[in-house]
């Protein structure tokens, strides 16, 4: 695995959905369609909108389940964005969850209202200093902190400088990666 490096997998930036942090969540729904098709159609989807400030730096990120979780607002009275599920909770409490908080109750029918007024900056995420790896590290180090850190994609950087984003280094990706090199093993 050494013998490969983050640049070699990566998604370069002008490969991927970016918006501007004042972007509505339509436009980014329309940022990651527009990415999605010019992309290798050989590959994963991205799964994620990268979000820019007004100096073009790259300062959060937008994921299929932050829009979900934007739809209905109320999700912010029950806890935290990271979510619940990794406590295991049983399919009848996350149930009374959904019913105590009128959960999802009408929010497809404000879709279309909820998605021109929400900005990209008021839901994207802001990653942490684990979610980053520069394009010359080893696919090892890639591997540890996506593992470590439980992360879909860590964010490339040039020269360790977080504002200088170069792309993002999905976990399908280095999977794929990996799922190659064990079948070149001819075991």
């Amino acid at each position: 695995m050494k013998t490969k490096i983050v640049k070699d997998l990566m998604v370069p930036l002008s490969d991927y959905a970016t918006v501007s942090e004042d972007a509505t969540l339509y436009d980014a729904i329309i940022a990651l369609e527009e990415a999605q098709n010019k992309f290798d159609k050989s590959r994963y989807r991205h799964r994620a909108i990268l979000i820019y400030d007004k100096n073009e730096h790259i300062t959060g990120k937008v994921s299929q389940n932050d829009i979900l979780r934007a739809l209905e607002p109320k999700y912010d009275e029950i806890g935290s964005r990271r979510g619940i599920a990794h406590y295991g909770f049983s399919k009848k409490l996350l149930k009374t969850l959904r019913e105590q908080f009128s959960l999802f109750d009408k929010p497809m029918e404000e879709i279309c209202k909820k998605t021109a007024v929400l900005k990209v900056k008021n839901i994207m995420y802001t990653p942490t200093e684990g979610e980053y790896v520069n394009a010359n590290d080893s696919l090892d180090i890639a591997i540890h902190r996506l593992v470590m850190g439980h992360h879909q994609a860590l964010l490339v950087t040039k020269d360790d400088d977080i504002k200088n984003i170069v792309g993002i280094l999905r976990k399908t990706d280095v999977f794929m990666e990996v799922c190659e090199a064990i079948k070149a093993c001819n075991l």
